[in-house]
């Protein structure tokens, strides 16, 4: 393959990379090339990882806006969801509480030759 070939073909996969929401094996699929091409451009060719590596956020956009919708329409889970990732500031966090009355012993941790001897104690009783 000829040295433009592969330029017109990464900027293809660049372009098929961005209609596809960073999805690698969609996009390789419609440029017709195959995934460790892609993988090898992206160690050999800083260019190219740059611009891979800048629609990282397209599939986030995406799902933002998508999640806006579902805002925009009333969806209650949409809205919890929003909240307790983005509304944290102000509250819209669950915590657990967990309460504890009486006493509480502590032991050592044990290590394996303690399990051993209490195993090779017990097998002797038998």
């Amino acid at each position: 393959m000829s040295t433009d070939s592969i330029g017109h073909t990464k900027k293809a996969m660049i372009q098929a990379l961005e209609k596809s929401l960073g999805v690698v094996t969609t996009a390789c699929k419609q440029v017709d090339i195959s995934r460790d091409t892609h993988y090898r451009w992206m160690s050999d060719d800083e260019d190219y990882k740059a611009e891979v590596e800048s629609l990282s956020d397209v599939a986030l956009d995406f799902a933002e806006s998508q999640l806006f919708k579902k805002i925009k329409d009333g969806d209650t889970t949409a809205m919890i969801f929003f909240l307790k990732t983005k509304g944290k500031k102000r509250g819209y966090v669950e915590k657990t509480q967990i309460e504890h009355s009486g006493e509480m012993r502590m032991s050592p941790p044990r290590t394996l030759a303690d399990i051993y001897e209490d195993d090779a104690e017990s097998d002797s009783k038998s």
